[in-house]
């Protein structure tokens, strides 16, 4: 089975002005697709081609002979998690069962945003930010370049891509910015509620 790019759940123009269409077609056309049609290239013809994605990232993640397969399909996973993390008009506080659930783990809603972007903001180079379960737990964390919780068993809960060709065209340095518009504009909350059950 060959691996296709998801289509995006919303129109590339459906963020403005958080997230620009000339961002989401950048970075969407470009990036997400490469990584797909990288990936599609280096399984065919290998037993990995008759697999799922996420099986691909699974059966890749700790052999560093696949590591070009790994980064190309985490990457591909990542960035569809990503593109459902978002919705327009989304963002400002949480709703439903992932409320109580940030406040038990983090105190406040305020104290979670204050700790989702400044680890955001501290990945250095290129990675992603998560929310994510650990052992029945919610917590935040960083993964450099392509790696995903997915890979170590952790459960996403949603996402936030933190390399620069995700936010540069709108935001340029700024990423504290970006983090911002994202929590206050962007998260999803009801995919977020979707992940819980």
């Amino acid at each position: 089975m060959a691996i296709f790019l998801p289509e995006l759940p919303y129109a590339k123009d459906a963020l403005s002005p958080h997230i620009s269409a000339k961002t989401l077609d950048f970075h969407y056309g470009k990036h997400h697709s490469a990584y797909v049609e990288k990936l599609n290239g280096l399984i065919e013809g290998t037993e990995l081609a008759r697999e799922t994605l996420e099986n691909i990232i699974r059966k890749t993640a700790k052999d560093a002979s696949k590591s070009a397969i790994f980064n190309n399909a985490a990457q591909a996973w990542n960035h569809a998690f990503y593109w459902q993390s978002m919705k327009p008009i989304g963002g400002g506080s949480p709703v439903g069962a992932i409320e109580g659930k940030i406040k038990a783990a983090f105190g406040s809603f305020e104290k979670f945003t204050q700790e989702f972007k400044n680890t955001g903001l501290t990945q250095f180079g290129s990675g992603w930010a998560w929310l994510v379960i650990k052992e029945g737990k919610l917590e935040i964390l960083k993964t450099a370049n392509a790696d995903t919780p997915f890979a170590h068993g952790l459960t996403p809960l949603f996402t936030v891509d933190v390399w620069e060709h995700a936010y540069y065209l709108d935001y340029q340095n700024r990423r504290g910015d970006y983090l911002d518009v994202f929590i206050k504009h962007l998260i999803n909350w009801d995919f977020v509620n979707s992940r819980l059950d």
